[in-house]
Formats: C-alpha cells, structure tokens, sequence
C-alpha cells in the first residue's frame, strides 16, 4: 500500500543535490529519501537495543555475573555428580 506525503525542503542545496544525486544514479528522489528514513529508523532502534543491552550488562555485573565458562563448567560438574550419584544408586 503506498502512502504519500509531502516533504518540504527549506535547504534548497538539500534538494538540489538529492535530485542531482537521483538523476546520477538512475533512481527516483523518493526512493532515496524512503531509503534514509528508512535506515534513520533502523539506526534508532539499533541505539535503543545497545542502550538497553548495556543497561543489562552493568546490571549483570552489579549482581555479581559470571561468565559463560564458569556457566558451562559447573554445568558439566553438576552432570557429572548427578550421573555419579544415578550409578551409586542404581548399584
């Protein structure tokens, strides 16, 4: 579904070099002006997931965090006792 909206250029050099840029590369002005809204919108989500990524990391460190190894490594150890105490029991 297209949409359309006018977009009021108070930069004449603005336009000027968006229609010179679009007649340069064959694409029509609207495409690219769609095209960098496009990606400002991406580029704020992108700031607003680091911004809360961070907020989660110094969260993590805060409460004492520990690293994927240490994770994985008392993992296989409580797997390990577990199997051990399964056998002891089943003895």
């Amino acid at each position: 579904m297209s949409k359309r909206m006018t977009v009021i250029f108070e930069d004449e050099a603005l336009y000027t070099a968006l229609k010179v840029e679009a007649a340069r590369k064959g694409r029509y002005a609207k495409d690219i002006v769609a095209e960098a809204v496009s990606e400002w919108l991406e580029a704020r989500e992108d700031e607003e997931l680091r911004a809360d990524l961070e907020e989660r990391r110094t969260e993590w460190k805060e409460k004492g965090g520990r690293s994927w190894a240490a994770v994985e490594r008392d993992m296989e150890q409580t797997v390990s006792r577990r199997e051990k105490e399964a056998k002891a029991t089943s003895v």
